[in-house]
């Protein structure tokens, strides 16, 4: 039977797919959004409108009726209008993860993606060598999928295919990483991020034993934990350069538009293999994104042919383009882990970075202060300039002791050039100053979509 559900936040990243495969089952959407309210990412509207989704100002105006069932992020707030209208009306409410993991355990079979970095790659990249096989998966993702972007398909963080094939990016910042039974669960990595690491293991060791099949990086020392924690036979396990590992890669070379390498499967002869996205980083997301599909019997060489041709994932090191010599970046790197990632694949070359950086919000910078100090001022070289306006604040009674200028400080202390400005406008004024031939500017930051917009009128600017 068909049903009425109202998405408040539409238009994010996590929700906008997740309608999307909704309303592919027969079911009619409408949705109220905070960024439709204040005129920001208007195309999107636009598409989702022409995509038969009914939108409505979140005031509760949307919000009328018994039957409707209203999706919200993660934390159901009183204090948000359409939850306080379906409270008052007796609609049901469910939670995003709640219901993604009511779709997702419906599936006879599916691949759980988790870990702290590498979740929308990795997810990518499966959703992609499925696809290429004939598997016709049912994708969510957290990010827009270039293989699957097109005029019709500007958003393509979902890709809806067939019932019986669910592939999904699990979160475990929420906790919500409990709810999920996976045929196969893949843990890139864990390390400090929303949680403190006891409540990681205790989420990520439920997730992998719930699992039929679980693949783990064993370059990492908490997934790698977890692999001898299993009985034999449940991990695939994957490694760079490991050759106690079921998959790994060797002789890495990085090439100017992404890497090629030695893949070693047990038992079979190795093959060399060519990415089209940069970065040591994304040949583990490749072994990761084998060892899942290697669980549901697609064969290494299918795989491997699929992989060449996947183009890669939106704001995850996208270049905007170039202008006087100078290329603007824009990337989704926001924890220690992501921003080390995405400097040592750009120092793989030569070149001044300017590095905005937006943190999305004063807790993480507060909880990982001398992981972001240590992170940029390890990695960034003599000449590179951080620059950082004042964290994402929506308001609230969020603790904001700990500032942009605290981790600039920090940064300044250990020899490396960083400066705070108050407003992210006021940077990117100070980069068009700076920025020279030769020098490469990349846009950091998650959760925004607005930065999108603003690393594209920053090199319209330079």
């Amino acid at each position: 039977m068909n049903k009425d559900y109202f998405f408040c936040g539409v238009g994010g990243s996590g929700m906008l797919p997740l309608a999307m495969i909704v309303q592919a089952q027969g079911n009619r959407i409408a949705g109220s959004d905070r960024a439709l309210d204040q005129g920001r990412t208007p195309d999107k509207f636009d598409w989702l409108r022409a995509h038969g989704v009914a939108l409505h100002p979140q005031d509760g105006s949307g919000v009328t009726r018994a039957d409707q069932i209203v999706v919200a992020t993660g934390a159901v707030e009183d204090t948000v209008p359409d939850i306080g209208a379906a409270k008052r009306v007796d609609a049901t409410i469910k939670t995003r993860p709640q219901l993604l993991s009511e779709l997702f355990n419906a599936a006879p079979t599916s691949i759980g993606v988790a870990g702290t970095s590498g979740k929308s790659t990795i997810t990518g990249m499966v959703a992609w060598i499925l696809d290429q096989a004939g598997r016709q998966p049912t994708v969510v993702n957290g990010a827009v999928m270039k293989n699957f972007a097109d005029a019709d398909h500007p958003f393509a963080s979902a890709l809806v295919g067939g019932p019986d094939l669910f592939v999904a990016e699990v979160d475990e910042s929420d906790g919500s990483i409990a709810r999920y039974d996976a045929t196969v669960a893949v843990v890139s990595n864990i390390s400090l991020d929303h949680k403190s690491m006891e409540e990681l293991r205790d989420l990520f060791g439920g997730f992998v034993g719930r699992a039929t099949t679980a693949v783990l990086n064993l370059d990492n020392p908490e997934t790698a934990a977890l692999a001898q924690a299993l009985p034999a036979g449940k991990a695939i396990t994957f490694a760079l350069g490991e050759e106690e590992a079921d998959l790994s890669a060797h002789d890495l070379k990085p090439l100017p538009t992404g890497m090629s390498f030695e893949l070693r499967v047990r038992g079979e002869a190795p093959r060399p293999v060519v990415l089209n996205v940069p970065g040591a980083h994304n040949v583990a997301n490749a072994l990761a994104a084998l060892g899942a599909v290697k669980a549901l019997d697609v064969s290494v060489d299918a795989a491997v042919a699929a992989l060449e041709s996947f183009a890669g994932i939106r704001r995850r090191l996208e270049v905007v383009g170039s202008q006087n010599g100078v290329t603007v970046i824009d990337d989704f790197a926001h924890n220690p882990d992501k921003i080390a990632a995405t400097l040592k694949t750009l120092h793989a070359f030569d070149g001044r970075l300017l590095i905005l950086f937006q943190p999305h919000g004063f807790g993480p910078l507060k909880l990982m202060q001398r992981e972001f100090i240590e992170g940029f001022a390890g990695l960034m070289r003599e000449h590179d300039i951080l620059l950082m306006p004042e964290p994402v604040y929506y308001g609230g009674t969020t603790d904001r002791s700990v500032g942009s200028e605290d981790i600039a400080a920090g940064v300044r202390a250990e020899g490396r050039q960083a400066e705070a400005l108050a407003t992210r406008a006021d940077c990117g004024d100070r980069i068009v100053k700076l920025a020279q031939p030769g020098d490469r500017v990349v846009v950091m930051g998650a959760r925004d979509d607005s930065l999108s917009s603003f690393a594209a009128e920053l090199l319209a600017r330079l």
